[in-house]
């Protein structure tokens, strides 16, 4: 199976070099502590991207997620407590695939250079290596910045402590949103209407679910009817893909 999206470039250069020059990050961040940590990245993302291409657009979503919310810190990969509801709980969250890549990275570099590398570095740069392997490409197509996060956790990494679906479900944008509320929120976190367009089309490779969008097209006002704005040829491809109650 091939796949390969040119827009992926403008992301990688609007949206990931945006979050890797974050504050207290650096490329080389591991060179003298694991200087081997982003080869076992990409290889175990190589390793499932043979098994399902698909995967790509799955890791780089997780990443999104994480990011959007308290900054690229891990904290979408929380499990949920008695006592707390994490991020993964979030009903945007509920499709996120890909933790099982971050985790059997984590556990290669684990191996290697324990209580060295946080998840949430891990996670950023599977989501620069799925999206090279998207675009067909052999090497790296730029640098990630490392040291994620201020906040150090249990492990001796540097991950995020703290994850609540109440945060996600306030911060991660709704298919259902109109486009000024948009702007306003990926405006909040720094990025432009490129990055708007770029994101919610690349973070799934193009793909979208079902009832995110059939109300448009089976039952925009309550009434049976499609949405007017909609391309009537446009709309009647998805129609073929989205059938009415899927």
């Amino acid at each position: 199976m091939k796949l390969s999206f040119s827009f992926f470039s403008p992301l990688a250069l609007s949206f990931f070099f945006l979050l890797s020059s974050s504050h207290g990050l650096r490329v080389g961040f591991y060179k003298d502590s694991c200087p081997e940590v982003e080869t076992i990245v990409r290889e175990t993302v190589i390793s499932y991207f043979k098994k399902d291409p698909t995967i790509t657009a799955s890791v780089l979503r997780l990443h999104f997620h994480d990011c959007f919310v308290r900054g690229c810190d891990g904290s979408v990969l929380i499990n949920s407590t008695k006592t707390n509801l994490a991020e993964k709980e979030a009903k945007p969250n509920h499709t996120l695939r890909g933790f099982y890549v971050i985790d059997s990275a984590k556990a290669a570099v684990e191996n290697k250079c324990p209580e060295i590398v946080s998840c949430a570095d891990i996670a950023a740069l599977a989501a620069r290596d799925a999206v090279s392997l998207v675009r067909n490409s052999s090497g790296q197509e730029w640098e990630v910045g490392e040291g994620r996060q201020l906040v150090r956790g249990g492990d001796g990494g540097r991950d995020g402590v703290v994850s609540t679906k109440s945060e996600a479900l306030k911060n991660l944008p709704s298919p259902l949103e109109g486009i000024a509320e948009l702007k306003k929120l990926f405006g909040s976190k720094g990025l432009t209407m490129k990055d708007l367009v770029v994101l919610s089309g690349g973070h799934a490779i193009g793909r979208s679910h079902c009832d995110a969008f059939s109300n448009r097209l089976y039952n925009f006002t309550g009434k049976g009817d499609m949405d007017p704005s909609l391309d009537p040829s446009y709309a009647a491809q998805l129609k073929k893909s989205a059938s009415q109650g899927t």
